[in-house]
Order: structure tokens, then sequence, then C-alpha cells
């Protein structure tokens, strides 16, 4: 859950390491700022219901144009992940989790990102999250923690 005073997730905001944020285009801001709602949001297909990510503008399963964001429930689970012990560059401190989560919507809808809000040896392949957002400037950053 966010912070409804700064946006951050809950928790210790200290943990989160510092990101790069996105270009914003055309295609993807929807998705950089669908948090401002609290809701994850992906393009989907209106002709046969099939959810893309990255955004494109025609459904690759069906060749539709009739395709827009829609939320999803924000519930994922961890496909992979790796633990970072690196710090690469200053303010982006270790260890953190980079992981691939898998939307609960459709399976092979995935979402690199980061796991939060618990020590890096407590993710496993499998495990339930769920989405919060990290607001950076005008950016809506989908992380995940433990959903239990």
């Amino acid at each position: 859950m966010n912070d409804a005073s700064t946006g951050h997730p809950q928790g210790n905001i200290e943990s989160i390491p510092r990101r790069h944020l996105p270009r914003l285009t055309d295609e993807n801001t929807f998705f950089w700022q669908a948090g401002e709602s609290g809701k994850l949001h992906f393009i989907r297909c209106d002709a046969c219901g099939f959810y893309v990510h990255p955004p494109v503008p025609i459904c690759p399963r069906c060749k539709s144009r009739e395709v827009a964001p829609r939320a999803v429930s924000g519930k994922a689970t961890v496909a992979s992940y790796t633990i970072n012990h690196q710090i690469w560059e200053r303010g982006l401190e270790a260890p953190y989790v980079i992981a691939i989560v898998e939307i609960a919507e459709q399976r092979d809808l995935r979402l690199t990102t980061n796991v939060v809000n618990c020590s890096p040896g407590e993710v496993k392949i499998g495990m339930p999250v769920r989405v919060l957002f990290d607001k950076r400037e005008d950016v809506w950053l989908p992380l995940f923690e433990p959903d239990v």
C-alpha cells in the first residue's frame, strides 16, 4: 500500500534502491502513470481478451487494433528472481531483489520489477506478491511485496 502523503510504499523506504526513470511516450505513459490511481494497467485486446506487455498497438494473438489499457488485480507470482549484491553506482544500495513476476490474470503476462518489504532471502519462486507503487517525479514505478 502507498503512503498517501508521499506516494511511496509503506515500509522501509531506505531499502528501496534509487531507480532510473523510464522515458514516457504516447504508447507507455498509461503504464507508468496508472499507479496514481493505485491500479496496475496493461494493454488488453477487446476482441480476444489477450493482455500484452510491453504495449503495442496491435494484438499479437488476433491482430485486432482494438486494444486499450485495462486495470488488473495487482496480484502476481514470482516466476524468477536474482539478488543483486553489487553496488553499481552511488544511491543504488545492495542487496536488492530483481524479479520477474507473472500477473495473475494471464499466464506468461510478466513484468520485471523489484520485490520489496521483505528480506532478499525470503523471496522464492512461486511466492505470491501484490503490487504497490513508488512515485518518482511523474512516474509511479510498480513494485511488488509479499502477499500474505
